[in-house]
């Protein structure tokens, strides 16, 4: 059956085991809710669940388990007892200006004297750069501390060394074949060391050295840990948890001046901050210097004592910020337009883009987009024609591991790095086309159908009263998601619509009530306003889509804000009171639409209304595989014409207007009482004139005149009368017959049945009966395989 409502992805719907889940609710008095969140996320136990829900500093590591930590120390420690320059080397995103406040902080609370210089993306871009060495050198520096960067800088920490400096490197990025001859290089998953966490964003590792330089974990720094953490998409597992979830309860409550002046310029209360503000709003802010030019006003903004200058400093970033969203829009506007151009309907196993004059710092949100949109690699890049260079981001999807596939062309990129998801590279403008060819070669050899087709994870199902406001406020105990412990996925089957609403200015997005026998939850859906005319009350509908508490005049209520919807449910649109098919035409989809009639008048009636749309009449329709939906415009004669439609198209949607201009269901059928006395009226008379005795007649009796004309012809069907020119007259002859007998007698009363099940039945009786009949056709067509 053609489905009513089609999900936008596939659903991949994991169920909780119900005795581990019913354990926990059980033992540890959880509600079902937060049990089914932690049995999907791996829980098999109440012990690990208890250890998981009390995070605390206890899961903090000894930094000195980090290798090369004491060697770092030492020599920081060295530096700071001579008086040498340190300069914190770091990088433009959010995890790296957040690495760079943690560290700078941590060395000026032990007398260093210190600086910071982040590259401009632009100018030096990502990593070590051997000029900026060259003037941290030129300015007296001794010492570079690398953070969030440095491991892939083997040329540039060589060159750095022979002009004197020494470098200490801090980074968790992918380490390639080799390692920098730096003096230290702590990194969570170096070769030769054994640290118990390897999964470290760059704002970790500096914590944990500043922590070796303190003697002490600096808690009041994880209020940048935990930005830097949340924005890097690492893992929230083991110490990132609790940098997230200690760092979120600070920043609720920090008296910092960059702190309170993001809170105020993003619009959100400090005292409701979660790790999606770090992710959707204190990030992409503190990212925004960094695309655009220098980074160096986010350190600023994070360490400043002052709130005027603090304020001044968010009111820029939030500007820049702006102007970053602006650039983005453009350049996916042109970005699919390329596509459009270049491909078409056919789209390619990846994307590789480039052209001249797109900015560098915001492709990758760019790239981003395009792999949201189309579920494929995307790589958009940024052409220098005085170089001759193409430099850019990379996005992948699941099956393809976007580092190992650009390792195989290493020939081709002199530069670049990143991770099995996420990468950057340069490479020379003339071999741009031999990437993307290459590339989709290797697509076309390691991803399948099924990864060409975007899956949502579904793992947690629910019910509408296991939903309730102090239920889902309690979540907060759960809380950080991210990475490895993502937010929940809710799914609720079994439900059905209760009212549909268009809301917004614009009447563009959807919200509905949701109905699960006695309980009832409000749900909307942004951008999907027009879903409304494809829906019909009490429809069975399935739905997934994030849990959130709705706060209006005090009053607090449950919602969920839909992500997808699906219904297999074949549905009927009543458009049987609407007599002016203007008003509904607009609901209807202008494809795959069959407009039926069974009366010929029907369709000469409707052809001039309905704009230009084609109309079929029953007897002459084909065989049309890309019906998915019916207008049904009139009534059926027999049922068996409405059972072979639905058989031939199966359509999802049946629209039901049902002209009948000439309805005989309240005129009903004249009874045996009736038919006698009008029987007995003709015999009294020689000849009985219709034309022109038949309206007096119908006064007298108190009946319609169709009423005299029909039992004339059921006497005509039966053979008790003769008609010729409009005049009765008896036929002596006629034996005794039932009036049931009357082919006229049976169509009128199969109309009357047809007008009673279609015309004059409520919505749900309608419903039920097309329901009915499809099962019917149901059971028919297994019977003939079977």
């Amino acid at each position: 059956m053609n489905s009513l409502i089609k999900s936008n992805k596939n659903w991949k719907i994991n169920r909780p085991d119900e005795a581990l889940v019913d354990r926990l609710m059980t033992e540890l008095k959880l509600p079902s809710l937060h049990a089914k969140i932690l049995v999907s996320r791996g829980f098999q136990d109440p012990e690990s669940v208890k250890k998981f829900l009390t995070t605390d500093a206890t899961v903090l590591h000894d930094p000195f388990l980090l290798y090369d930590m004491d060697k770092a120390v030492s020599r920081i420690q060295t530096a700071v007892e001579n008086g040498e320059h340190i300069v914190v080397y770091g990088d433009y995103d959010a995890d790296g200006v957040t690495s760079v406040s943690v560290l700078t902080t941590a060395l000026e609370r032990i007398g260093a004297d210190v600086s910071f210089v982040i590259p401009n993306r632009f100018e030096h871009g990502y990593g070590p750069n051997s000029d900026l060495f060259q003037e941290i050198a030129d300015l007296g520096a001794t010492l570079i501390i690398t953070v969030d960067n440095g491991v892939s800088g083997i040329e540039q920490i060589s060159f750095a060394k022979s002009i004197g400096l020494d470098i200490i490197i801090t980074d968790h990025h992918e380490i390639g074949e080799s390692l920098p001859q730096a003096d230290a290089v702590i990194h969570p998953r170096h070769p030769e060391g054994n640290y118990p966490f390897g999964e470290l964003a760059g704002v970790g590792v500096a914590f944990k050295l500043a922590t070796a330089l303190l003697g002490e974990a600096p808690l009041d720094l994880l209020e940048f840990a935990a930005i830097g953490t949340v924005a890097d998409l690492v893992p929230l597992l083991d110490e990132n948890r609790y940098f997230v979830k200690e760092g979120i309860r600070r920043l609720r409550m920090s008296s910092r001046p960059g702190i309170q002046a993001l809170a105020k310029i993003g619009g959100t209360e400090q005292r409701q901050f979660t790790e999606e503000t770090l992710g959707f709003m204190v990030g992409p802010r503190l990212n925004a210097p960094g695309r655009l030019g220098d980074a160096d006003p986010a350190v600023d903004l994070l360490k400043a004592e002052e709130s005027d200058i603090a304020t001044g400093i968010a009111n820029e970033l939030d500007r820049l910020n702006k102007e970053r969203q602006a650039l983005v829009n453009g350049i996916t506007e042109e970005a699919l337009s390329m596509i459009e151009a270049c491909y078409g309907s056919s789209i390619p196993h990846v994307f590789v883009l480039a052209k001249e004059g797109w900015n560098p710092g915001v492709i990758g949100i760019v790239a981003s987009r395009l792999t949201e949109k189309f579920h494929r690699p995307s790589i958009v890049l940024s052409i220098d024609p005085v170089a001759g260079t193409a430099k850019g981001s990379a996005r992948s999807i699941e099956g393809f591991d976007l580092y190992q596939e650009l390792s195989k062309n290493k020939e081709l990129l002199p530069h670049f790095g990143g991770h099995a998801m996420a990468a950057g590279m340069t490479l020379a403008l003339t071999d741009v086309d031999a990437l993307r060819d290459r590339l989709n070669e290797q697509a076309g050899q390691v991803l399948l159908d099924e990864h060409l087709i975007a899956t949502v994870e579904i793992d947690v199902p629910l019910t509408i009263d296991e939903i309730e406001v102090d239920i889902l406020e309690s979540l907060e105990q759960l809380r950080p998601f991210g990475m490895a412990f993502p937010k929940p996925m809710y799914m609720i089957e079994q439900i059905t619509v209760g009212s549909i609403r268009k809301i917004g200015s614009a009447k563009n997005h959807l919200k509905l009530e949701l109905e699960d026998g006695a309980s009832k939850l409000d749900a909307i859906s942004f951008g999907s306003g027009d879903l409304a005319d494809e829906m019909t009350h009490g429809m069975s509908l399935m739905v997934t889509g994030d849990l959130q508490v709705n706060e209006w005049n005090n009053f607090k209520k449950p919602q969920i804000l839909l992500q997808d919807i699906r219904s297999d449910e074949r549905q009927v649109f009543d458009l049987r009171g609407i007599r002016d098919p203007l008003r509904w035409i607009h609901t209807i989809p202008k494809e795959n639409v069959l407009y039926i009639a069974f009366q010929s008048q029907t369709k000469t009636h409707f052809l001039p209304i309905l704009q230009g749309r084609e109309i079929t009449l029953y007897e002459e329709r084909q065989e049309d595989g890309t019906v998915e939906h019916i207008v049904l415009l009139d009534i059926p004669e027999q049922q068996e014409h409405l059972e072979s439609l639905l058989s031939e198209y199966d359509p999802g949607r049946i629209y039901a207007h049902f002209y009948a201009p000439d309805s005989r269901y309240f005129d009903g059928i004249p009874d045996r009482t009736e038919f006698g006395w009008y029987f007995s009226f003709l015999k009294k008379r020689s000849t009985f004139d219709l034309s022109g005795q038949a309206e007096q007649l119908a006064k007298h009796k108190g009946w319609k005149l169709d009423t005299i004309y029909f039992m004339s012809r059921v006497f005509f069907d039966l053979g008790f009368v003769k008609i010729e020119n409009g005049v009765v007259s008896i036929e002596p002859t006629a034996g005794k017959r039932d009036l049931a007998d009357a082919p006229a007698y049976q169509e009128r009363k199969r109309q009357i049945e047809m007008e009673e099940r279609m015309l004059y039945a409520p919505y749900h009786e309608l419903k039920q009966w097309f329901q009915k009949v499809q099962q019917e056709i149901a059971v028919k067509e297994e019977t003939v395989w079977t």
